[in-house]
């Protein structure tokens, strides 16, 4: 239960490690990677010392050490929420209070607000004593949720080399971790549909309905279109799973890894679930219980509860108004802004200052990752100055000490990561076998390029906790292109209070629409990919340029229908959004006209 607008999604695997520790306690959700068991033990080890708490380390290789850990953080993080709330609860509702503070933090819409409103201005001593009585049974903290990239399933060896059973690969292992965790909250999967670890999942009960319909363990599942949760949510259903949530991203303008969609907008997406979820959920519902009923297992007595939410480069209070209003959204995901939040997120000081420098042209979508996807980042981070260095230096590559991204067999029997010496190393003197002058420049550029995330996204929270893991600690981030709007540092207040419409963060550069935003960003792909394809052009390729330009054409015509029904917006916002998607879309049809005269010139040549 919350009763918030918004959440605070997972960001890299150590800005939100300890999020909850945070913000729980005044009702907001936020998300933890469990992605890094090695992050986990360290900051499981830092906050047992920081509440003295007892703290029995769990070394790497001791027995199921992966799921072991992630399990123990969990309990941590959740007995440390539980004691803040019993804190809090016991507060004074004096102003400054975090008592005060959870209630001014509320939406004003919001019900709870309103009889925190009534008790602040009843005068009657009794009477405001039972309206007191009667808020701080309302006080509960915010979801302490966990996230799992379901892409990052590496198969794990034992100290002799020998492959272990699937059941300890990293993603089984971490949703392991969780599913033995004392928490009551949602689990957030990730990047793409894993069926191996959805089926395992069947084995754990708090993901089941009890006999009141109440499910210990929520699944989330992100998505950036609809086509995703359907496929995911039958493949659940059929197993006894309810999907609880359907958490929308945006394709491109997001922070971290980019799944980019074939063309497919934001707006149609959310419009495509705002008119079928309905009758999909009424589908699932079928599916699910006759699963339920053949395992023995309590079954729903009405259509579960299903949130919609929507995340990726939202930043402004009339688009938190218009998602929630016309797509019916039950809530969005803030997450770069929340960067330059200390009170919420974990970002060590030199890599705040370079956020708070950064504007858009600082802002890439860059080739950094090990995994061969875009990945939102910020030029000039401690990680890519070291790796550059490493390179300069002849030793390019990192040690790869944790490997949770491998992926490349090219040089060995065992998966190994593009980032890592190991693999580089090989790489270019392969390339030099057959190539030379620029053309073995450039290739080696390419294969340099790769940085070594495991490490540096966890090395924010490991320098601001003094922790040391005994290797260099250079950080890596990963915001989205909507930092360049916010600048300034901000108080967990402030930035609630910027959501809500009652005070501004943003800086005065000026900003596009997030459906503009996202819309540029398509078309720069578009773009990328014609000039990527064309050298080596297939019948799949075109096929694929035609369906993506056909998306992008669809998408334009819905926002030109949709942009006088943003009426959050004033009518000069909506003009200037009009002006800008016209320019976007003559863009778009000179880069579609160069694609096809490319293509009409080679028919003629053949």
């Amino acid at each position: 239960m919350t009763y918030h607008d918004f959440h605070i999604p997972v960001m890299g695997t150590s800005f939100t490690i300890d999020s909850p520790i945070k913000v729980s306690r005044f009702g907001i959700d936020s998300v933890i990677s469990i992605g890094d068991d090695e992050l986990c033990e360290y900051t499981r080890r830092y906050y047992c010392t920081q509440y003295t708490l007892l703290y029995d380390p769990i070394k790497k290789h001791d027995p199921d050490f992966r799921a072991r850990r992630i399990t123990a953080y969990l309990d941590i993080v959740n007995t440390i929420v539980t004691q803040q709330m019993d804190t809090l609860r016991a507060q004074s509702f004096e102003i400054g209070s975090e008592l005060d503070h959870y209630f001014t933090l509320l939406p004003d819409r919001s019900p709870l607000k309103h009889s925190y409103t009534d008790m602040c201005n009843e005068k009657e001593s009794t009477r405001k004593a039972v309206l007191q009585s009667e808020l701080r049974h309302h006080v509960v903290p915010g979801s302490i949720d966990v996230n799992i990239m379901t892409k990052l399933d590496r198969d794990t060896y034992d100290q002799n080399g020998q492959k272990q059973d699937a059941i300890y690969s990293d993603a089984l292992s971490a949703l392991r971790g969780y599913a033995n965790s004392t928490l009551t909250s949602g689990i957030v999967f990730s990047a793409g549909f894993n069926r191996r670890l959805y089926t395992y999942m069947s084995q754990f009960n708090d993901f089941y309905p009890d006999s009141t319909g109440f499910i210990k363990k929520r699944v989330i599942m992100k998505v950036s279109d609809y086509r995703s949760s359907v496929i995911q949510g039958k493949f659940l259903a059929k197993k006894g799973i309810w999907i609880s949530e359907h958490r929308i991203e945006s394709g491109l303008n997001c922070g971290g890894h980019a799944f980019a969609s074939d063309g497919y907008l934001i707006g149609p997406i959310m419009e495509e679930f705002k008119e079928k979820m309905a009758s999909f959920t009424d589908d699932l519902f079928q599916v699910c219980n006759a699963s339920l009923a053949s395992k023995s297992y309590p079954q729903f007595q009405s259509v579960p509860k299903t949130l919609i939410t929507v995340q990726g480069g939202i930043g402004t209070s009339p688009e938190q108004s218009f998602l929630k209003r016309y797509y019916q959204i039950n809530r969005t995901g803030w997450a770069t802004p929340f960067l330059l939040v200390p009170e919420a997120t974990n970002v060590d000081p030199e890599t705040l200052t370079l956020l708070q420098k950064a504007e858009s042209k600082d802002l890439y979508l860059s080739p950094v990752s090990p995994l061969g996807v875009p990945f939102n980042t910020v030029r000039d981070t401690a990680s890519e100055q070291q790796k550059r260095e490493r390179f300069e230096d002849g030793r390019p590559g990192s040690p790869c000490p944790k490997g949770y991204l491998v992926s490349n067999v090219e040089f060995s029997k065992k998966p190994v990561c593009t980032a890592s010496i190991f693999y580089q190393k090989r790489k270019i003197q392969d390339l030099s076998k057959y190539l030379s002058g620029d053309v073995l420049t450039q290739a080696i550029n390419t294969i340099v390029q790769k940085v070594c995330l495991c490490e540096d996204l966890a090395a924010g929270a490991l320098i601001n906790h003094q922790q040391d893991n005994k290797r260099p600690l250079k950080s890596a981030i990963c915001p989205g292109p909507n930092l360049a709007f916010f600048s300034r540092i901000s108080t967990l207040k402030e930035m609630v209070d910027h959501i809500y419409g009652r005070f501004n963060v943003a800086n005065d550069t000026p900003r596009p629409h997030m459906f503009v935003k996202e819309l540029t960003m398509y078309i720069d792909y578009f773009k990328k990919e014609i000039a990527n394809r064309l050298p080596t052009l297939s019948k799949k390729d075109i096929s694929y340029i035609e369906v993506f330009k056909t998306n992008l054409d669809d998408g334009i015509h819905y926002y030109n229908d949709l942009i006088p029904k943003i009426i959050e917006e004033t009518k000069k916002y909506q003009e200037s959004m009009i002006n800008e998607i016209k320019s976007l879309q003559d863009e778009l049809e000179e880069s579609f006209s160069y694609f096809t005269k490319t293509l009409h010139s080679r028919h003629v040549m053949v």
